[in-house]
């Protein structure tokens, strides 16, 4: 009789779990809080070991059909100046293979369709698991529970407590989608405030911005008045409509451990939420995906599994997510000479 399942939260790393499970020859079931899977977001960086995570799920066909290369990416300063460069030429070396960039919906639809092809995985939206009464009942009637609902995950706080929780860093984020190709790309560092770019799609870029307290599309543009091309047009030529923006947060304090009682097992943000900075978030919900379904497949002991994932994947993406939230302190920095200064003597 196969081992039962239930996956709770729809996102990357949710997704991403139920495929593995199920091909791993578990009854799987998902449940998701919202009506249905919202089809926005801008670009996830998918870097080498991701690729070949997802490549593993038997899901290496969304990555060749939609992803495009990222490569020739400069820091700069708000004049232009290119201060250094971002490493991707050396991981593409390393790797064999570029990092890669997809536009998140196609990413989710990619996933979506992955699952469909068994037929046989529900997916129920409108499932709001609150609390740690709800979370104790998909215990008692499943041999796992994932909890992939995010940084307010329920699924970890009946687990762990409320200890860990987001925690927001002071800083807005803000992020589009421009429909025209910029062609210059990488991040341009100002005094408390950066701007990047990224391609996403053909004739399309990629951008994101944060600056601390910007309410208002007008007041982000005056952030950014005088910086150099393309940074004020892509501003200017992106609806106001289709902006997202949000409370930059993270998880805090890090958890002592990914696994609970046998049975429970966090994934993507519900374990290690961070700050978008190093382009991982998406990156490590599918390396734990990954990771998680091959320890159940490869250990019949459960526990066992779950103790051999957690070994895996909580120090390396802890040391991710602290990787970031200290670049993103660095990059908003005010004290924006000396770290040009020091950028300016990375190799």
């Amino acid at each position: 009789m196969a081992r039962t399942a239930v996956v709770v939260g729809a996102g990357v790393g949710g997704l991403a779990t139920a495929i593995g499970l199920r091909r791993a020859g578990w009854s799987v079931t998902v449940l998701e809080r919202r009506a249905g899977l919202e089809d926005y977001g801008a670009a996830f960086g998918i870097h080498p070991g991701a690729q070949t995570a997802l490549e593993r799920l038997g899901l290496g066909e969304v990555l060749r059909d939609r992803a495009v290369p990222y490569r020739g990416a400069r820091i700069r300063n708000p004049a232009g100046k290119v201060l250094a460069s971002l490493p991707l030429e050396r991981i593409e070396k390393k790797a064999g293979r570029p990092e890669l960039l997809i536009a998140r919906p196609h990413l989710i639809r990619a996933l979506l369709a992955g699952l469909e092809r068994f037929g046989d995985v529900p997916l129920k939206f409108g499932e709001n698991v609150r609390d740690a009464a709800a979370v104790d009942a998909l215990v008692a009637g499943h041999d796992l529970v994932v909890g992939a609902d995010g940084i307010r995950s329920a699924v970890r706080t009946a687990a762990f407590g409320a200890r860990s929780g987001p925690r927001e860093i002071g800083t807005v984020a803000w992020i589009g989608i421009a429909d025209f190709e910029s062609g210059t790309y990488g991040e341009t560092w100002g005094r408390g405030r950066f701007f990047g770019m990224t391609p996403v799609e053909p004739w399309r870029t990629n951008w994101y911005a944060t600056v601390p307290g910007a309410t208002t599309a007008d007041e982000l543009r005056g952030h950014f008045e005088g910086w150099h091309d393309p940074i004020p047009r892509l501003l200017a030529e992106t609806d106001p409509a289709h902006w997202i923006r949000y409370e930059m947060r993270h998880l805090h304090p890090a958890l002592p451990t990914f696994v609970h009682g046998g049975r429970i097992a966090l994934v993507g943000d519900a374990a290690h939420a961070m700050t978008p900075n190093l382009g991982q978030g998406a990156c490590t919900a599918v390396l734990d995906a990954e990771a998680l379904t091959r320890a159940v497949t490869e250990r019949p002991d459960l526990p066992g599994a779950l103790r051999a994932y957690d070994a895996e994947r909580r120090r390396s993406a802890q040391r991710v997510a602290l990787g970031s939230r200290t670049l993103h302190r660095f990059m908003s920095t005010e004290h924006s000479g000396l770290r040009d200064a020091l950028v300016g003597l990375l190799p």
